[in-house]
């Protein structure tokens, strides 16, 4: 009986521990969004570790360096400029009255020297903050002082460093002879504390091949109308043999003042804004934030499309889309809504 009892507990204990055991649980791995080559166009991800951000060029080492964003002089006295053939992206505004003014981005080269410089106005400076870019100018309006001043983005200003950073060609006139050379560009900026490390969001490019087979309307040459007297006229002439556009201010072509070196672009990006003259000096007020009409020319094609701010960048749209740009350098030109982008730009397929 002993036994018995002994042999019926052992085995009440064994289907005890069978019957509480639960089944085993797996933890399962969350899979993280590969964002990697986010914005990174697929042959260069084959042949290329790396990308510059505002190009789209593939690169072996890794560009985390800042963004510089320089104001640039484009009076006839000013020109032919310096540093523009190296700068990833140019936008090209009305600054006052008829006259257009460059912000000249650059990330991917550094010329030795950048200018001649002149002064800044907010909206330019809005877009130097949407690339989280360096901003550089030689003075400001009332309203661009008031950002600078309040640092509301990174700067250096030759109204401060007249002399030092910035420096007076003897060649030239003022206002028409400050220069800033990249050397002097990151000393300023160690002074400063500013750091010079973290690129600027990419934008979206098409690989080589997809360039290739672009469709659009044939548009071999563009002008653009600045003013009556043809001074601030922009022209852009689509080159077969090279694959890029010529650039021309007031019939001539743009050149880098020191080496002779052309303006050579794979985007010519124009887009329709409202502009408001808010003094009696012709200073403006520009909507880049509403978005709006737009060409796109590329490969010798355009496309009527749209444009969007998004996070500060001025991007092409259809449908809702962002459209990629060729890989390459990009000019942006801002016209007002009134007379219209149909009316200040021309297009012709020859």
């Amino acid at each position: 009986m002993k036994k018995w009892a002994v042999a019926m507990a052992a085995f009440l204990l064994l289907l005890s521990g069978c019957t509480s055991k639960e089944p085993v649980k797996k933890t399962v791995k969350e899979e993280k969004p590969n964002t990697k080559h986010e914005n990174k166009p697929e042959d260069m991800v084959k042949a290329y570790p790396y990308f510059y951000p505002l190009t789209g060029i593939g690169t072996d080492t890794k560009p985390d360096q800042r963004a510089v964003a320089v104001m640039v002089n484009n009076h006839p006295k000013a020109r032919p400029q310096s540093g523009l053939n190296k700068a990833d992206i140019v936008y090209e505004i009305l600054a006052e009255g008829d006259v257009t003014r460059f912000l000249a981005v650059f990330q991917s080269e550094r010329p030795a020297k950048i200018g001649p410089v002149r002064s800044a106005r907010d909206y330019y400076i809005n877009l130097a903050k949407g690339l989280n870019a360096l901003y550089i100018a030689h003075g400001y309006s009332p309203e661009a002082k008031q950002l600078l001043e309040s640092n509301y983005v990174d700067n250096l200003n030759g109204m401060v460093y007249d002399g030092t950073l910035f420096k007076r060609s003897s060649s030239r006139k003022p206002p028409h002879n400050s220069y800033i050379t990249y050397a002097n560009i990151l000393k300023g900026a160690e002074q400063k504390g500013y750091t010079m490390k973290k690129s600027p969001s990419a934008f979206r490019f098409y690989t080589v091949e997809e360039s290739k087979d672009l469709t659009g309307q044939e548009a071999k040459s563009v002008n653009i109308t600045y003013s009556k007297s043809g001074t601030f006229n922009s022209k852009y002439q689509f080159d077969e043999t090279l694959g890029k556009y010529k650039r021309f201010s007031a019939g001539e072509q743009t050149v880098d003042l020191d080496t002779g070196e052309p303006i050579l672009l794979d985007n010519v990006f124009i887009i329709e804004a409202v502009h408001k003259v808010i003094d009696s000096y012709g200073l403006r007020d520009i909507d880049l934030q509403s978005g709006g009409k737009a060409y796109l020319l590329q490969m010798g094609k355009v496309n009527e499309v749209e444009w969007a701010n998004k996070n500060g960048r001025i991007v092409p749209m259809k449908n809702g889309d962002e459209i990629p740009f060729v890989q390459g350098k990009t000019w942006v030109n801002v016209v007002p809504t009134n007379p219209g982008l149909h009316t200040s730009v021309s297009l012709s397929a020859q």
